[in-house]
């Protein structure tokens, strides 16, 4: 089993500095900075951008630009638990072809991303794919 540690170090009153497994640095503050709640959506889309362009790359696809985004419905209360996430994928690129698009990204939600393989065994996690032609 592979094991990785992350760290949180208090700084200041509202100030904590977050270092992932390599050391990278991360400010997670109110108003100047990262929200904590906002880091687990953050990493699910990081984690399957990151994917779908490695898959799209080793199709031979032409991918110029990809941006993802998240629209999360949390409870209005306290702990204000996270019930769904909407996924929006933006790609452009020249003759992008939407059946490989498609497998690139179930191929990162459902094989590749352990953020979303994890989430989604506890939430609801949809998508949707908008391509655009260069």
């Amino acid at each position: 089993m592979q094991s990785s540690a992350v760290t949180a170090s208090w700084l200041s009153e509202n100030v904590f500095l977050l270092k992932d497994h390599a050391g990278f640095p991360l400010v997670m503050t109110q108003p100047g900075g990262v929200n904590g709640a906002d880091l687990l959506p953050l990493s699910l889309i990081g984690c399957a951008a990151w994917d779908v362009a490695a898959i799209l790359k080793k199709q031979r696809q032409q991918l110029t630009a990809l941006e993802v985004s998240a629209d999360c419905e949390r409870d209005e209360q306290p702990p204000w638990q996270f019930r769904r996430i909407r996924i929006v994928y933006r790609l452009r690129g020249r003759g992008l072809a939407e059946d490989k698009v498609q497998r690139a990204v179930d191929l990162a939600e459902q094989k590749y991303c352990s953020v979303y393989v994890t989430l989604r065994l506890a939430l609801e996690i949809e998508h949707e794919i908008h391509l655009t032609e260069d």
